[in-house]
């Protein structure tokens, strides 16, 4: 009688464990499903600058993303001025409490193929054209703040490092080739206040 007692005993406590790790299975399921897995997004400050951008962003885990922007600026100005450049940054994210909420700290690299001419703060630059590569790497830090249901808006910033490799000609249209030069540069890498829209 007493291990008969004792057998109910154990059965009922695996029934209301089997139906709280069952509960527990379905909350997690639903969180999973319901979390943001893709996003597309697009930097205000590169338009601001008639620089078309556009990011996709994947979830890859509970606070990984990856984040894959490419920039893109094909424009010829008046008096041959020219600030021609494709650029990509992609960048693994990490986030201190969810994807596309929040705190969140990146790693990225960088590379842009640039044709830049009659365009700068001195002589130098305003008198010549630079042709070539840039590549590189550096960290970041961001917040995303919620706006409406699939709607975000997000700044950042980052640091790193450059390295460019170019040629210079003579003036900022078709002037004689001057050489090349490498140059590498440290500081500011990134900086964007980017409109998110989430799809998934």
């Amino acid at each position: 009688m007493i291990i008969l007692k004792s057998c109910k005993k154990s059965v009922i406590v695996i029934c209301a464990l089997f139906l709280f790790l069952q509960g527990q299975a379905q909350e997690n399921k639903t969180i999973k499903n319901t979390s943001p897995v893709f996003a597309l997004s697009t930097n205000l400050l590169y338009d601001a600058t008639t620089s078309m951008n556009l990011g996709m962003e994947f979830g890859l885990s509970k606070r990984l993303t990856l984040k894959l922007p490419v920039t893109y600026n094909p424009w010829t100005f008046e008096d041959h001025k020219k600030f021609k450049f494709i650029f990509v940054q992609p960048e693994l994210r990490w986030w201190l409490c969810e994807p596309f909420a929040g705190h969140f700290f990146g790693l990225h690299a960088h590379y842009a193929f640039f044709n830049v001419g009659g365009i700068g703060t001195t002589d130098y630059m305003e008198t010549h054209r630079f042709q070539g590569d840039l590549y590189g790497a550096g960290v970041s830090y961001g917040y995303q703040f919620y706006l409406a249901p699939r709607w975000s808006l997000e700044a950042s910033i980052g640091a790193g490092f450059a390295l460019m490799d170019y040629d210079k000609y003579e003036c900022e249209t078709c002037g004689s080739f001057l050489g090349n030069e490498k140059k590498t540069y440290f500081g500011p890498t990134q900086a964007s206040i980017s409109l998110i829209y989430i799809i998934k």
